[in-house]
């Protein structure tokens, strides 16, 4: 009957997979967006550019690297946001919607933000200063900011950087105030990883959200980064029980940066492992309301920053390098159409849920 191997896969993956395209089903599943990171080397590529600025396959971008500080202000008091404003301008061509990454982190700082010596009285209204006047710039263009990034050590605790050194968790309630102050209408999030199950930094995560809350700070979401392991990525229901805790608080939440890495070299089991795996984190948030959407850290293998941070890991994204897709890709899609296997939604209490800690490289 299928003469066309293509045709013949197709058929074997049902309909939903012929018209799969992920934004037009989050959507229809009643999420704001599924969207993806990218940044400024891809866009040449004409194929990637098609896929990226493809409204129905993805709703909302990132820029990967374009507003963090190294970029944004290189030289202190010297504010350039020409390389944010790249993948910016995509989004108001397409109506794509935009996330904006990230105000506060300890890692891609500008090198004069870590060689000044400082004081409470010096790095307090820097570091104002700087929020205000890059969030001021894309007032009304963000959906969401992600506003301080990564401020946890895993045990809970606050990592050491030059900003909690300084001026210990006063920093992220002077980045949130600033924030708010400069976009009001903006959506402020907490932004990191390996908070996606029960344990020690979510239970942390949810502490600098209730911190900011009983100073009257807004906060309006919490990101779960999600850079997961094929095979020890966090079960549905703990990721269930993990974002219902977030939501409890009165927040929304989001999947902020999708990856599943797997060891190299790719092949039928470890594949159909990660399809199981991302089928299983995007059926989480189809089960919390209050997940309001997913990006993914960028969508194909040859951009990911995976292999040159993870030696031998990679394929952690949902197209390969000739842009054929991942079975991932369909995990996704059956994950969108709700055809996810375990979590009943309704059926289990937060403390019902299994708690134990899956681990994590």
């Amino acid at each position: 009957m299928y003469s066309n191997p293509l045709l013949l896969l197709l058929a074997l993956l049902g309909p939903t997979a012929i018209l799969a395209q992920l934004n037009v089903l989050a959507r229809k599943a009643g999420k704001l967006y599924f969207g993806t990171a990218t940044d400024t080397g891809e866009l040449g590529n004409t194929t990637y550019y098609s896929i990226l600025t493809n409204t129905s396959e993805f709703g909302q971008l990132v820029p990967s690297n374009g507003q963090k500080w190294i970029f944004t202000e290189p030289l202190q008091g010297v504010f350039n946001f020409t390389e944010g404003h790249i993948v910016t301008d995509i989004t108001q061509k397409t109506g794509q919607l935009l996330r904006c990454h990230n105000l506060v982190w300890h890692s891609q700082l500008a090198p004069w933000v870590e060689n000044t010596t400082w004081t409470a009285e010096t790095l307090a209204p820097m570091l104002e200063e700087h929020v205000f006047r890059e969030a001021r710039e894309w007032k009304g263009k963000c959906y969401a900011w992600d506003v301080v990034n990564e401020a946890l050590d895993e045990d809970g605790s606050f990592r050491e950087s030059v900003f909690f050194d300084i001026l210990g968790p006063e920093f992220i309630k002077i980045a949130f105030r600033a924030a708010a102050r400069a976009d009001p209408g903006a959506k402020l999030y907490y932004n990191d990883y390996n908070i996606e199950s029960p344990g020690n930094k979510s239970a942390a995560a949810r502490t600098i959200v209730k911190m900011l809350q009983d100073d009257g700070i807004k906060v309006d979401g919490v990101g779960l980064q999600s850079h997961f392991v094929v095979g020890s990525t966090p079960s549905i229901d703990e990721q269930i029980e993990t974002m219902r805790g977030y939501a409890d608080l009165g927040v929304e939440v989001a999947i902020t940066e999708l990856d599943i890495r797997l060891d190299l070299p790719a092949n039928t089991s470890n594949l159909a492992q990660q399809k199981e795996d991302y089928k299983k984190t995007v059926g989480a948030c189809m089960q919390v309301k209050e997940c309001i959407g997913i990006t993914v850290w960028d969508f194909w293998d040859p951009v990911s920053w995976v292999p040159s941070v993870f030696e031998g890991q990679g394929a952690a994204t949902l197209y390969f390098d000739n842009f054929t897709k991942h079975p991932a890709y369909y995990g996704v899609v059956e994950a969108l159409t709700n055809k996810t296997d375990g979590g009943k939604p309704g059926c289990k209490s937060r403390r019902e849920a299994k708690r134990s800690k899956p681990s994590f490289p």
